[in-house]
């Protein structure tokens, strides 16, 4: 549960430093990644935890 929000949080400063080179073609691109971080993060909160079988 903390990678999730180590990701989320991770994902929102990418897209910060994004949005603000966004005149230039790495803004966009950052702005994107960050995006997507956030969006994985968010998912993997919602994923069931796997449990061991022995």
């Amino acid at each position: 549960m903390t990678a999730s929000w180590i990701t989320a949080g991770l994902g929102v400063v990418a897209s910060l430093i994004g949005w603000y080179l966004t005149p230039n073609a790495w803004g966009y691109g950052m702005f994107g990644f960050g995006l997507a971080l956030i969006v994985v993060g968010v998912l993997d909160m919602f994923r069931e935890p796997v449990r061991r079988r022995y």
